[in-house]
């Protein structure tokens, strides 16, 4: 049905996503090992990026996925009341 590609499609994004999210943790985790060994990989530039991308980022992951919770719940809903 028309919900099951919506939803599939928000899956998809939100798995993108996810590993965006990840992706940037791991770049934020080796840039603060770096900066303890006196090594520039980039903790500044992460810092730079972090209200305008990483913080959406996250937002737009948590909010996805509590959207998805409910557009699953709701889409139930309606299937066992069209059954009935």
């Amino acid at each position: 049905t028309m919900w099951d590609r919506v939803l599939n499609g928000l899956n998809w994004l939100l798995v993108a996503n996810l590993f965006f999210v990840l992706a940037s943790f791991g770049w934020f985790a080796t840039a603060v090992v770096g900066r303890s060994l006196n090594v520039n990989l980039g903790l500044d530039v992460w810092y730079s990026l972090w209200m305008p991308l990483f913080q959406p980022a996250i937002g737009i992951l948590m909010a996805g996925a509590i959207s998805i919770g409910v557009l699953r719940w709701a889409a139930n809903k309606l299937d066992a009341l069209r059954s009935n």
